[in-house]
């Protein structure tokens, strides 16, 4: 294995970045190798009319690149700057963020902070409200659901009475009649299918769906939707009083069942909204980290009549998350409101703001600001629920200059773009010192191109 802290590790991505800089390849490149993707300022040749993109387009890159994933070992990944001078001397410095912070997407600088070890936002922290007067559809049937499968799938091996039990304890909660019956057709294994292709399409046509088997079933709970805390943060549980479904991250009540094939989970809702039914089937998308879409009312009206709920939401505009910018809300004032729990000051193009319009709001908690946007950062010490706070650097420095980042925040990150990745460096671990926690390492090679 390539020794990662070795500059001959390095040397062949390297030259693919001097050849991006100026005429006398000199200058300054940053960015990020890891397991799974990587970001590096390396010019590739234009793409063939007609044809997707090959690895053979860029081979160098890639080999060099596969150098150093070689080299990572147990790392996820690491960031880097380069200074290379026109006679190729290179200072190369090398910076893994440790288990307090992470990268940032598609650069060398650290992403978020997180101050307190496993915490998670509060909408990853909620739980659905208890729904005990909810009932089963009137469509819900679980005879006609097995006897109908029965008729599609005369050749399907069933689960017993013992699996359905077992799954059932595994999962800590009992199985609707509906998703009994369905399994007592059919357990979903595979191999019954000997890879029939065939078979296997005419498989899910029938269940309306790619079932799981028994073994893989799963509580679609918070924690099986991890998200960064950047984008998590942001997010707010909203539920209507006329809403089916509620607008939580994930519930002890979510049953995961299937896919559709394209990477979204079919559910069984036990927690339904103030108009939801019982068992109704919801669908948890993949490009989304919170709420779930009504998809039937019952496991009976989706495989057996085929039919989609007639319910929709109201669409009525949540006041929980604001955004202040040139195109939304057009001030501080607007955005301020009782259930404001999540302020996002982006792109501005008037004097900067003051916070106080929403010093008296209990529940904000995320509050994101670009550069400029703030006439005075310390008025965030007048926020008191804060647990998320993101901002540009120097409004941090203000902010650790006077000893006034707030002791509420679990976690932290930057804004804005065209950050010197090592002065982010130095400006986390500050932040991360002040509440004891790992910092980011940097290791310094030499080398000459």
């Amino acid at each position: 294995m390539p020794a990662l802290e070795d500059f001959a590790t390095w040397e062949p991505l390297l030259r693919l970045v001097r050849d991006g800089l100026g005429a006398d390849g000199s200058g300054r490149a940053s960015g990020f190798v890891g397991q799974g993707s990587w970001s590096v300022p390396v010019p590739r040749p234009a793409p063939v009319p007609g044809r997707a993109a090959q690895v053979s387009d860029m081979q160098a890159e890639w080999d060099a690149v596969e150098l150093l994933r070689d080299s990572l070992g147990d790392l996820d990944g690491v960031s880097f700057v380069a200074d290379i001078e026109p006679d190729g001397r290179t200072t190369l410095h090398l910076i893994k963020t440790g288990p307090a912070a992470d990268h940032a997407v598609g650069s060398a600088s650290p992403g978020e902070l997180v101050f307190v070890e496993g915490a998670v936002p509060e909408p990853w922290r909620r739980l659905p409200e208890p729904s005990p007067g909810a009932v089963p559809a009137p469509t819900a049937d679980a005879e006609l659901l097995e006897r109908t499968l029965r008729e599609r799938l005369p050749a399907a091996i069933g689960a017993t009475d013992e699996e359905i039990a077992a799954a059932e304890t595994r999962l800590g909660v009992a199985l609707p009649a509906e998703l009994k019956a369905l399994y007592r057709v059919t357990r979903a294994v595979s191999a019954d299918l000997n890879g029939d292709y065939a078979a296997m399409s005419e498989f899910a046509a029938a269940v309306r769906c790619e079932l799981f088997p028994l073994d893989e079933l799963y509580i679609a709970d918070a924690a099986s939707r991890p998200a960064p805390w950047r984008f998590a943060a942001g997010e707010a549980v909203v539920t209507r009083p006329d809403d089916a479904v509620q607008g939580v991250v994930g519930s002890p009540g979510w049953i995961a069942f299937g896919d559709n094939g394209g990477g979204d989970r079919y559910a069984l809702d036990l927690t339904p909204g103030p108009r939801g039914h019982l068992g109704q089937v919801v669908l948890l998308s993949h490009e989304e980290g919170i709420g779930a879409e009504l998809i039937a009312d019952s496991l009976t009206d989706m495989i057996v009549h085929d039919r989609e709920s007639a319910w929709r939401p109201s669409g009525e505009p949540s006041r929980a998350v604001a955004h202040v910018n040139v195109v939304s809300l057009p001030s501080i004032e607007a955005a301020a409101h009782p259930e404001l729990e999540v302020l996002h000051l982006g792109v501005w193009e008037d004097e900067p703001m003051s916070l106080a319009p929403v010093f008296g709001c209990p529940r904000l908690r995320t509050l994101t600001a670009y550069a400029g946007t703030l006439a005075d950062p310390l008025e965030i010490e007048r926020l008191e629920h804060l647990e998320y706070l993101a901002l540009a650097p120097d409004d941090w420095r203000v902010l650790l200059d006077a000893d006034a980042v707030p002791r509420t925040l679990l976690a932290a990150g930057f804004e804005g773009y065209q950050h010197d990745p090592l002065e982010l460096k130095s400006l986390a671990n500050e932040l991360l010192a002040q509440r004891q926690r790992p910092q980011i390492t940097e290791t310094v090679l030499e080398g000459v191109l």
